[in-house]
């Protein structure tokens, strides 16, 4: 029987959102951030003037996006930016306006935009040698294969490379299931891993799924100790984990994928106690556990390089993507000699990953981050950004939440502290508004309303003050 939703309702909530869609928007046709205002948040000093932009216009490149690009790729903001130019934390639109990025390519660029040491060894390497094939030996790949083992806890120390994070987790995932044995794999409601065909069952967000077909992944309560059930108990969390092996497959399971960090999610970082006690219940099933560090890796949560770092787990395989190469299509999966070896049962092949061009860049990576301390740059600079922004949410109760580790920093916009309703209108102007006092940020979570903020990790005290006063600056004005 069709249910019908009475019309007095629909009327009701429809006057409901327009009032809210006014009250945030009406800022904007009244006084789109009044730049001659002297209270408006300034833009730390920096030493680059970028060359004129000659290209073509916005509204140009709009225009053939839409006529030759796939539907599915959008655009943020009311009025899409035109970027043409990048230093260290900084972009700059066609206009050659400065703005500070804290987004980061969405957790990609670590160590700043265009930094010289990476452009320089990609440049380097694409004159000497761009592309051949791995049947061939080059250094370049053997030495930043040695450079990431090293940075690894245990045995794991043999790397593939690939050119994706959905590569990455799609070749872990088999590489579970054939030395396993088994198919049944346990990822987290809320996640994300990918979306190819094993990755997308793996994720579990249904605006990120088609209705293609996806088998034998199981989604485990999500531990988010902000909306879920038992609030930051990891270890009541974990029990779901065992019920879903006891009632939902043979007993025996493939592994276990999670991100330490959710960043599509929303920037949700798992309750205490979860990984640990959840790692267990996988182990006496028979399965291996995946750490998906395409997000939080590379140094970005600031205590530790890895982000499973932080909950004292060692798991059997690692993927990485993203922040390995500073912008660089470049991933990789790293296992124990043990697990690599079920790949040697058939042919396998990736002829793009591992290139001469990417690993060189790659391991240029590893050394800025060594050499200019951004581990402890995230640290410091992540510890001091989280308490501005504590300290705004004990202002707004537009806040709900303040969460993450390091430069991965999330900030949920509620119109309702108690019900925790989702304010999407406000998000979505918030962010608009802060573009144009200079900062862009990213979105996230299931109702987009989650400030993703993943800068690069060169982010300053001074950039930071910088974000937290055109967030004040804006909600104080809605």
């Amino acid at each position: 029987m069709q249910r019908f939703i009475p019309v007095r309702r629909l009327l009701t909530e429809a006057k409901s959102s327009l009032r809210r869609l006014r009250r945030c928007f009406s800022q904007v046709t009244q006084n789109e951030v009044d730049k001659s205002d002297g209270f408006v948040p300034k833009m730390p000093s920096f030493d680059y003037t970028p060359p004129p932009y000659t290209g073509p216009s916005a509204d140009e490149i709009l225009s053939k996006r839409k006529e030759y690009l796939s539907p599915a790729m959008f655009t943020l903001y009311s009025k899409p930016l035109n970027i043409v130019d990048g230093r260290m934390q900084y972009l700059f639109d066609d206009k050659g306006r400065r703005y500070l990025d804290a987004f980061g390519g969405i957790a990609t660029v670590c160590c700043g935009h265009c930094h010289p040491d990476v452009v320089e060894a990609i440049v380097n390497q694409t004159k000497r040698l761009q592309h051949s094939t791995i049947l061939y030996l080059n250094h370049s790949i053997a030495d930043f294969a040695e450079a990431l083992a090293n940075k690894l806890p245990g045995n794991l120390k043999v790397v593939f490379f690939t050119n994706s994070g959905t590569e990455a987790n799609e070749l872990a995932m088999m590489i579970a299931r054939l030395y396993t044995g088994c198919h049944d794999i346990i990822s987290l409601r809320n996640a994300y891993h990918g979306n190819a065909a094993g990755t997308m069952g793996a994720t579990a967000q249904s605006n990120w799924k088609f209705n293609v077909i996806q088998s034998g992944v199981h989604h485990a309560v999500n531990p988010d100790p902000y909306r879920g059930v038992f609030g930051s108990d990891g270890e009541k969390y974990a029990r779901d984990v065992q019920d879903l092996i006891q009632f939902g497959t043979s007993g025996n399971i493939a592994g276990f994928i999670s991100e330490a960090i959710q960043g599509v999610g929303g920037i949700i970082e798992l309750a205490p106690g979860y990984l640990p006690a959840v790692y267990s219940t996988i182990k006496k099933a028979g399965g291996l556990c995946i750490a998906d560090e395409v997000q939080a890796g590379f140094a970005r949560t600031g205590s530790h390089f890895w982000g499973f770092e932080n909950h004292g787990v060692v798991p059997d395989i690692v993927t990485m993507a993203k922040g390995i190469g500073n912008g660089i299509p470049l991933g990789a999966v790293v296992t124990t000699p043990e697990i690599a070896v079920v790949l040697t049962r058939r042919n396998y092949f990736n002829t793009f990953g591992g290139n001469p061009v990417c690993t060189a860049g790659g391991l240029a990576v590893l050394k800025i981050i060594e050499k200019e301390k951004l581990q402890e740059n995230a640290f410091v600079v992540g510890t001091y950004l989280k308490e501005r922004l504590t300290a705004l949410k004990d202002k707004y109760d537009l806040i709900g939440d303040v969460r993450g580790r390091g430069l991965m920093l999330g900030v949920e916009f509620v119109t309702d502290q108690k019900l925790k309703t989702p304010a999407k209108l406000e998000t979505l102007h918030i962010m608009d508004q802060m573009k144009e006092i200079g900062v862009l940020v990213g979105k996230g979570g299931f109702h987009g309303n989650v400030f993703r903020i993943t800068p690069p990790l060169c982010l300053t005290k001074e950039d930071a003050d910088f974000l937290v006063d055109a967030m004040d600056y804006i909600i104080a004005s809605m």
